[in-house]
């Protein structure tokens, strides 16, 4: 990735307390680079601190605080000179109907889930751009291609940080830098325990929809497939590839509803095409 020849790279990645932020840091340093591991809690990265402790710059960052955020990048060039790699990992989950969803939470989720990533790629790319290289890697979920009942605010709010990475993809590519976004299945971190909210409000007329998929009606907590150290691995992997794709699918269950929601679309759309076609002003 960085076309300095026998130089240790430079990754910062967000949310690193737990799930595949952890596992983020362990492929990168097994890797042989340089992490700088982020939490709201820096106390909550004092294990991995002692794991890599030659490997590890650990750093308190709330990706809500564009003042922090600016600050961590700030200390990251005082002290090595550039950032080859930023992972947008830090975010959460929201369960609500759309009817449910209180302004103030969903502010809060967007503010998470898709603001932070954007005002910290604003700090990193003028560093990535002086450097004509570097890759950002922005977690998506498999939500994005298909949201299902009662996590429509959670996959909007990574629809969003996908769409404005397809632009950005396209705008940095000539001048060296990466970016790839990443649609996980589930794996088996506190997502779905710690990492998720629920609204407060409940209508029962949801129930049988939304409803099911709140936190008390949870049946796969600690039994998902994915081992998130091995979904890091390979992310680390395909970033490091010669071919990077834009988007890269992890996990079986991901890949099932990524191809059947593809299929689905394709079935509604077909009866249309002609009709769409038309709607073009004659010649």
């Amino acid at each position: 990735m960085s076309d300095r020849k026998n130089q240790q790279e430079v990754w910062l990645v967000t949310g690193c307390s737990s799930g595949l932020g952890k596992s983020f840091v362990k492929a990168i340093a097994e890797n042989g680079s340089f992490v700088v591991a982020t939490a709201r809690k820096k106390e909550t990265l004092s294990d991995l601190k002692l794991l890599y402790p030659n490997q590890i710059m650990d750093l308190t960052l709330d990706v809500t605080d564009k003042e922090q955020i600016r600050q961590v990048v700030q200390s990251v060039i005082a002290r090595f000179g550039r950032i080859d790699g930023l992972v947008n990992n830090a975010g959460y989950g929201y369960r609500a109907a759309i009817e449910e969803g209180s302004d103030e939470d969903v502010a809060l989720l967007f503010q998470t889930n898709f603001y932070g990533p954007v005002s910290l790629i604003k700090e990193v790319l003028p560093h990535m751009r002086l450097q004509r290289c570097g890759a950002i890697i922005n977690i998506s979920s498999i939500a994005a291609t298909d949201t299902f009942p009662g996590s429509g605010y959670y996959g909007a709010s990574k629809g969003a940080l996908e769409g404005i990475s397809s632009a950005l993809q396209k705008e940095v590519a000539p001048l060296g830098i990466k970016v790839m976004v990443v649609e996980p299945g589930t794996f088996r971190t506190d997502f779905r325990s710690r990492s998720l909210k629920l609204s407060d409000i409940q209508i029962s007329d949801y129930a049988e929809t939304a409803g099911r998929r709140r936190i008390e009606n949870a049946r796969t907590d600690g039994t998902q497939r994915g081992d998130p150290d091995k979904g890091a691995r390979l992310i680390m992997e395909v970033i490091h590839s010669e071919d990077v794709p834009f988007k890269l699918i992890v996990g079986s269950d991901a890949w099932n509803v990524y191809k059947q929601r593809e299929r689905l679309q394709n079935e509604e759309m077909k009866p249309w095409l002609q009709k769409s076609i038309q709607t073009r002003f004659e010649d």
